[in-house]
């Protein structure tokens, strides 16, 4: 039953680039440094969790940090809480990255190593020359990544913990956007992955809440359509002409005018729009790249003309070569009175399960986010 839904949105996370970051290493390192590999979810067929491994605990984007009881005077341990604990761009009130809690070396109790998401502080003169950071995978649970960062002292472990703010962060959200996606892969509607497929030929796991949607030509929406905490998932296509198409302003001008018709407000003349400060729009748009192929990925702040509702959203735009178009894929949230971070974490999630035609037809396609680079402990 096709339905008119109301508009109700808003929430964004941080960008995901993903990045290495190592210095050198001593003979006492037996990482070799030389195989990265992806960080997958035990569904996925790499790595399939034993019968004896306990489930993780924790939520997600919750991170516990170990370090000696030293580390929490030298300033190492602020200097990595304030990483972690930094404001994700784009949101329309200060959230916070990730939750992170401490617990001293000594204190790592066998319950506490069963947290999905482990940093491991090691300052160690006699042991380490540079810094670097690496990681091990189902240690004591499942799904669960354990990061170490060593460094020879505090003073070059805060520096470089500082310069790895972006990798810290983006190799976090990256698991935990992978574990999300594997999670859709039981527990999505099928009834929209059904009506997206009829009508743009394409997969996509989105969550169950959203029931309610409305269908025009070259456009889909759904949504809870619930008032408080909504979550809105939005499809449309257009043709690829030109290369040029993947501009910032043509991005902006695209989504404009398809939200324009396809999303009003509640009175004449009302309709979705992205937002602008002194005309300047409040987005970002920046060429990325998914399951191996290129995406446009923009983030950005969109408002209601003429109507006091707005938040933010996030889309990724990529090319059906198979019927010369281009796809994008949108999430937004509204929760005007709430945290907005893990909803909106959600439907990015759900964007990156999208499998253009030609990927339907890929045997033993990977709907993983691209490899992670950070090396693997041994």
């Amino acid at each position: 039953m096709i339905m008119k839904i109301s508009l109700k949105a808003t929430l964004l996370l941080a960008g995901l680039t993903l990045m290495a970051a190592s210095c050198g290493k001593k003979a006492a390192d037996t990482t070799d440094g030389k195989t990265p590999i992806k960080v997958r979810t035990a569904k996925d067929g790499t790595k399939k969790k034993s019968l004896m491994t306990p489930g993780a605990t924790g939520s997600p984007y919750e991170v516990l940090v170990v370090a000696d009881s030293e580390d929490f005077q030298t300033g190492a341990y602020d200097s990595l809480f304030n990483v972690l604990n930094d404001d994700i761009p784009g949101l329309p009130q200060p959230e916070c990255h990730f939750r992170v809690s401490k617990v001293t070396t000594g204190n790592f109790s066998k319950n506490l190593r069963y947290c999905r998401n482990i940093i491991e502080v090691k300052i160690d003169k006699a042991m380490y020359t540079t810094c670097k950071m690496k990681f091990r995978r189902d240690v004591y649970s499942t799904p669960q990544i354990i990061m170490t960062i060593q460094a020879p002292d505090a003073g070059s472990f805060c520096d470089f913990v500082t310069e790895s703010h972006d990798d810290i962060i983006s190799f976090f959200t990256r698991v935990e956007m992978n574990r999300e996606a594997d999670f859709l892969r039981n527990d999505h509607n099928p009834v929209i992955q059904e009506r997206v497929k009829e009508k743009f030929g394409c997969d996509v796991w989105v969550p169950t809440e959203l029931s309610k949607t409305k269908n025009a030509k070259g456009f889909f929406w759904a949504s809870t359509d619930r008032g408080e905490n909504d979550m809105n998932f939005v499809i449309y296509a257009y043709p690829y002409t030109d290369p040029d198409t993947f501009t910032e302003e043509f991005c902006i001008s695209m989504r404009d005018s398809v939200m324009k018709a396809n999303i009003p407000g509640p009175r004449e003349g009302q309709y979705m729009m992205t937002s602008r400060l002194d005309d300047m729009p409040l987005v970002q748009v920046y060429d990325s790249e998914v399951h191996g192929e290129y995406a446009q990925i923009a983030r950005g702040l969109w408002n209601i003309r003429n109507y006091d509702m707005g938040g933010p959203f996030v889309s990724v735009s990529r090319v059906d070569e198979k019927n010369g178009r281009v796809i994008v894929v949108e999430g937004f949230v509204f929760a005007p009175n709430g945290i907005k971070k893990n909803l909106m974490r959600r439907m990015e999630a759900a964007l990156y399960t999208l499998r253009l035609p030609e990927e339907l037809e890929t045997q033993n396609f990977q709907l993983d986010l691209d490899e992670i680079t950070i090396s693997p402990e041994d």
